[in-house]
């Protein structure tokens, strides 16, 4: 059943078009991503959904009787200013008003009951209402809710001491898990996340996860997380240039057939521009020849040009960010020496005897859940705290370069061209505006106020005074923060071709797959009965997946059940049921069918073409004198263009399922 309808929904400011007829159609239980650079319209589509937005044109319809609720990053901060003094729990428990009120009218009855006790008649009446409520309570999950309320909010990364502390003094990020926590609860029939796994621990994330695949029900996610995209979606819609394309499948798949897309759409408008300039070679050429059966065949020839649809040359996708980090000075062997390093706030102890050496080269990603002190040892190793037990010791010429996920050291009162040519005042001014453009930073945007800036163009800038540095060790506290898909894949790969060190803190899973040469996690379980795990990665490429395999295998050993880590390996086995088989290999088999298809037209196609040029080369040779001949041949060529045109448009569309 489809439960949400999309027909050409645009939104314009001004001249400025930001999306341009979106459309698309999602059944109850689909789980759409929607991808894209930033500031390309993916925030504006979930609020025109929700009303908060007017589209400029366009609609779209929710299916009758079906709830729709978001959770967005400063939606949470505007929803609880007025309840400051209210609690996570309250709030939580206030979802659930229905059973509340129910709760209070039981208790007024019974009340009433033990007040009037010779009240006989009446009291019948209230025992027969106070039955058909409790059975009512009961069947509806009145007993749970509140257990309900407290697994969820532990589930979202709430201590029982978080849960019950006045809302104006949480967190920001706390604020956004408990706004998250409020709508899973309400259990709309379609419920629109942007960026929900921002202010996430990798542990929570995977239980989001876990939450959101076993839910029937209709998500539309806004997110950068590759690694949860591909775990939760199985639509993607794809916003590149204002428009967008829906296509089947999670982030992986949709990144297989938007390459395909690419090359097809290649393909066919160059195939168009070959046959656009041999249909004009002919046509000069007939009216070169200057008699009246050539005249004709040109005019005939230029009509047909006329009516043909000509092809838009495909876009180059948006220019990503570019990377390349260079180090300076080669470090020692030794990079970095931790001995005993522990850290104590009054009487909380957040870790004690970490001790590990960083040898040169290593790619280090230091995980754990939030508050367990990841980027408190990061500002240890660069002696930007001091520890309350143990030391940290630098090797031999080891010159750090710091990214702080909170890009901290920006002066607020700076324009962008300032502050990056305050930071290395020897540079000429060309050389800052080209490495800001690499930044994509180009034309005015170099004279934004750094106090204007958003998330991700303060997190770009701060890059940019990074790749600067010439540091042999980087330090880089969540640095895929803030930034799009595009520009994480290339400070990815600038980090990967990086001569130096990397200790980097991160919960983004795709990045520490693909960076981690060791992963060290703070506090990984109780069950290992430790402060730190020290894992060695044996396949790059593979780091966090390979982990994660790891600490199962171990838990496993240890008898540990229930109660084990949260994590996306446990998520991912429950998930693979007998359901997602059967799709899966159905998907298979249509896969198969299709490409089978395909490999049949794309010979058709090249049969049609090199018969083609056949005919188009005896019409300029032998038969340019033959009119019963040309005619022929016209005519055959006529029959053949119509049919490659027919084979292409299949072939378009088989692409594009």
């Amino acid at each position: 059943m489809l439960v949400l309808t999309v027909n050409d929904l645009s939104l314009s400011f001004g001249d400025k078009t930001i999306l341009n007829k979106v459309a698309f159609a999602l059944e109850e239980s689909d789980k759409l991503g929607v991808i894209g650079v930033n500031g390309c319209g993916k925030t504006s589509l979930l609020r025109m959904l929700t009303g908060e937005v007017e589209p400029t044109s366009g609609t779209f319809y929710v299916a009758k009787g079906k709830t729709m609720a978001i959770v967005t990053q400063d939606g949470a901060l505007r929803h609880f200013k007025d309840l400051d003094e209210s609690t996570p729990l309250e709030q939580m428990y206030g979802v659930f008003s229905r059973f509340l009120a129910m709760e209070e009218r039981m208790h007024a009855l019974m009340e009433e009951i033990n007040k009037h006790p010779s009240s006989q008649l009446l009291n019948a009446e209230r025992a027969r209402e106070y039955a058909e409520l409790e059975q009512s309570y009961t069947r509806d999950g009145g007993h749970e809710f509140r257990s309900r309320c407290v697994s969820m909010l532990k589930n979202l990364g709430f201590s029982e001491e978080d849960m019950n502390r006045p809302i104006r003094i949480l967190s920001g990020g706390q604020r956004t898990r408990l706004a998250l926590g409020l709508q899973m609860a309400r259990d709309p029939d379609i419920l629109l996340l942007d960026e929900p796994t921002n202010h996430l621990d990798i542990a929570t994330t995977a239980w989001l996860e876990n939450y959101l695949v076993n839910r029937n029900k209709c998500v539309i996610v806004v997110s950068h997380d590759r690694y949860f995209l591909d775990r939760v979606t199985n639509k993607t819609l794809a916003i590149q240039y204002g428009a967008a394309k829906l296509y089947n499948g999670n982030y992986t798949r949709t990144l297989q057939q938007r390459a395909q897309d690419r090359e097809t759409a290649r393909k066919h408008y160059e195939q168009q521009q070959k046959e656009i300039a041999r249909q004009e070679a002919y046509i000069a050429q007939q009216r070169a020849w200057n008699r009246q059966r050539n005249i004709v065949a040109a005019e005939s020839r230029q009509k047909m040009l006329d009516k043909m649809v000509l092809l838009e040359k495909p876009k180059e996708d948006p220019k990503s960010i570019r990377l390349a980090f260079t180090q300076g000075l080669e470090s020692g062997n030794d990079v970095l020496i931790v001995r005993d390093l522990g850290m104590r706030f009054g009487e909380r102890s957040l870790f004690s005897h970490l001790s590990f050496l960083v040898k040169k080269a290593e790619r280090v990603l230091i995980i754990g859940a939030n508050g367990c002190g990841k980027s408190t040892l990061i500002k240890m190793l660069i002696h930007r705290l001091s520890p309350t037990e143990g030391s940290v010791l630098h090797g031999t010429n080891v010159e750090i370069g710091y990214y702080d996920q909170e890009n901290q050291n920006l002066d607020e009162s700076r324009t962008v061209l300032e502050e990056l040519w305050n930071a290395y005042p020897t540079l000429s001014e060309t050389e800052i505006r080209s490495t800001l453009a690499s930044f994509r930073f180009t034309g005015d945007d170099v004279f934004k106020s750094v106090r204007m800036l958003s998330g991700g163009e303060r997190a770009r800038l701060t890059l940019s005074k990074l790749i600067l540095s010439r540091m042999n060790l980087l330090v880089l506290d969540e640095p895929t923060n803030h930034l799009d898909i595009d520009s994480r894949e290339a400070l990815e790969e600038a980090l990967a071709h990086f001569d130096g060190t990397i200790v980097a803190v991160s919960h983004d899973r795709y990045f520490i797959d693909k960076l981690a040469t060791r992963i060290l996690e703070i506090r990984p379980d109780e069950a290992f009965g430790k402060d730190l795990m020290d894992y060695p990665v044996v396949h790059p490429g593979q780091g966090y997946t390979e982990y994660i395999r790891y600490c199962e295998a171990r838990l496993a050993e240890m008898g540990v059940q229930g109660g084990g880590r949260r994590d996306a390996g446990k998520a991912a086995k429950e998930s693979t049921n007998k359901e997602n088989y059967l799709r899966s290999k159905q998907e298979a088999s249509e896969a198969r069918k299709r490409a089978t298809r395909i490999s049949r037209l794309q010979a058709q196609a090249k049969e049609l073409e090199d018969r083609l040029e056949a005919i188009e080369a005896e019409l300029n040779g032998d038969a340019a004198t033959d009119y019963v001949r040309a005619a022929e041949l016209d005519t055959e060529r006529t029959q053949k263009e119509a049919l490659l045109l027919q084979t292409y448009a299949e072939l378009e569309e088989l692409d594009q399922l």
